[in-house]
């Protein structure tokens, strides 16, 4: 990673593509605590709404940032890039755009800092390579999971050795109806806009994964499918009569139909700013059109020789993850509770005293949010390892993340700042498990041609 101050001494230009819901922590940061360091130039979306938005969400934050100029149209790039004298560009625009955007802006002059996934297919993996072969500029994959104290936790006691030589990985993650249900109202619902789950959510675990062990994925296979949201589905479980949207006067009866009135920032970011695209924020997740696989199962080969066997639920009445790494000297346990469970008022459970069963955990809503990393080798009793607490989005990880990304910081001995290889190589999962899933084989890495052996 590059120098994060300008190499006249003087804070580093900032340009913003994409003002959705994940760009507004760019904004905060770059003209919040960052502000020192970095000036947040200019904004490129093409719905002028949001443009709006941001430039309110700017100016309400009260630190005196200048408010960046907009352009809205995705051909200005390289003219903003060229007028605002721009050093370094944030893509967090829709998943399918980062490898147009990304090699462009590289082209242009410009470093990138990319949102995951790095793209969504090995056209878009070859693009950027070959623009960053061309350019000599800087990319980082913003990976902030890896940021995460729990999960550096895991990749320290890995990496010590305290497992032996890794044979194994079991990874399930699982999205609540809250979390997982979104995928399916908002783009990621079309498998060319997101590359499907396997993509745009997974990469981030695939990420975790190559990190975790130090080692590089070679054959995948995956089953899969679309079992619980969609119109076939509703029609099995005969659901009734759906909205096309959750915005209706009868949302409130219904917690799987997002309301944007109920929010003042969807309903300005989205509600009021979709005349001007036609993009609907709040499409029914029992709709017509939705492309990608709620429910996933993976079995991955490494160059090494480990495997890893990965699962991935959208629709869990609670949200986490579980890992367990198997090596020849014992075994590494990491359990998250990120959300004990997705409660509406209207379908609040009685509250149960899990001291009344014998199995507490067995209650509903006795699952409570924690986190907890055992480390038990061979012939050995277990023991837990402590976890450094943090605040923050994504366990804690976006706080690191903005540090590493906007400050000059002493060298981090985790390896945690990506780069090309480390975005193709969480992609690649994703991309031969796309092409597994259509074709019930499996596919060896090496054959997608993603371009990482063209890189120097």
């Amino acid at each position: 990673m590059t120098s994060p101050t300008s190499t006249d001494g003087g804070r580093k230009r900032y340009a913003l593509i994409g003002t959705g819901h994940r760009g507004r922590e760019y904004a905060r940061g770059l003209c919040g605590e960052y502000r020192d360091v970095a000036e947040l130039a200019a904004l490129l979306d093409p719905n002028p709404g949001r443009l709006d938005f941001y430039q309110d969400l700017i100016a309400g934050l009260g630190t005196g940032a200048a408010a960046p100029t907009g352009y809205e149209s995705p051909d200005d790039l390289e003219r903003m890039i060229g007028e605002q004298r721009i050093e370094r560009v944030v893509v967090t625009a829709p998943d399918h755009a980062h490898a147009d955007l990304v090699a462009r802006s590289l082209r242009a002059g410009a470093d990138v800092i990319v949102e995951k996934p790095l793209a969504t297919d090995a056209d878009g993996t070859r693009l950027i390579v070959d623009a960053l072969n061309e350019s000599g500029r800087d990319l980082v994959i913003t990976f902030n999971y890896r940021y995460s104290p729990r999960n550096a936790a895991l990749r320290e006691l890995v990496a010590s050795g305290a497992v032996g030589e890794v044979t194994s990985v079991q990874f399930e993650w699982v999205l609540d109806t809250s979390h997982g249900a979104d995928y399916f109202r908002r783009w990621h619902r079309e498998k060319p806009n997101s590359g499907g789950l396997l993509v745009h959510k997974a990469s981030h675990h695939f990420d975790l994964v190559n990190w975790w062990i130090d080692d590089v994925p070679s054959r995948v296979y995956a089953s899969g499918g679309l079992r619980f949201y969609g119109a076939a589905n509703a029609a099995r479980r005969s659901l009734g009569p759906r909205p096309e949207r959750g915005t209706t006067e009868n949302s409130a009866a219904d917690p799987f139909l997002l309301d944007l009135r109920s929010d003042e920032t969807l309903r300005r970011m989205y509600l009021e700013a979709e005349h001007h695209d036609g993009y609907l924020r709040d499409r029914d997740v029992f709709g017509e059109g939705i492309t990608i696989e709620d429910n996933l199962a993976l079995v991955v080969d490494y160059a090494g020789g480990p495997s890893l066997s990965y699962g991935l639920n959208a629709h869990s009445p609670w949200e986490g993850y579980r890992v367990a790494i198997n090596g020849t000297e014992g075994r590494a346990e990491l359990d998250v509770v990120e959300r004990a469970a997705v409660i509406t008022d209207a379908a609040r459970p009685a509250v149960v005293d899990p001291s009344a069963v014998k199995d507490a955990a067995a209650v509903a809503g006795a699952r409570e949010e924690s986190e907890r990393l055992i480390l038990q080798r061979h012939w050995e009793p277990a023991r837990e390892v402590e976890i450094p607490q943090a605040d923050g989005g994504h366990g804690g990880g976006d706080a690191e993340l903005f540090r590493a990304l906007f400050r000059e910081g002493p060298a981090d001995p985790l390896g945690r700042a990506a780069g090309i290889v480390d975005g193709i190589r969480a992609v690649s999962v994703g991309i031969a498990g796309n092409r597994s899933l259509a074709t019930g084989l499996p596919v060896t890495v090496a054959d997608l041609d993603l371009g990482d052996d063209r890189l120097p």
